[in-house]
């Protein structure tokens, strides 16, 4: 009985941190975006353009990294 306790914690952990991963990762990947679209958005920024879209290519890279791990959800080492 406790073992099943221990795997329902365990499961409940799981998806918990698994939609945090994917709910960042989009969260993250909407910045990207945003930077990238903010001219034709009408939003303007005081930093160079090049250095706005690194940023926002860091973002997009990042936030699919935590997709993928989200994905992944090997949170245990074994």
């Amino acid at each position: 009985m406790a073992r099943e306790r221990d795997d329902s914690k365990t499961r409940n952990y799981v998806i918990r941190r698994r939609v945090m991963d994917y709910g960042m990762g989009l969260l993250i990947m909407g910045f990207g975006i945003f930077f990238i679209f903010a001219e034709k958005l009408g939003v303007e920024f005081t930093v160079e353009p090049f250095f706005r879209y690194v940023f926002a290519g860091l973002c997009i890279l990042y936030g699919a990294w935590r997709m993928y791990r989200g994905y992944q959800s090997n949170y245990f080492k074994e």
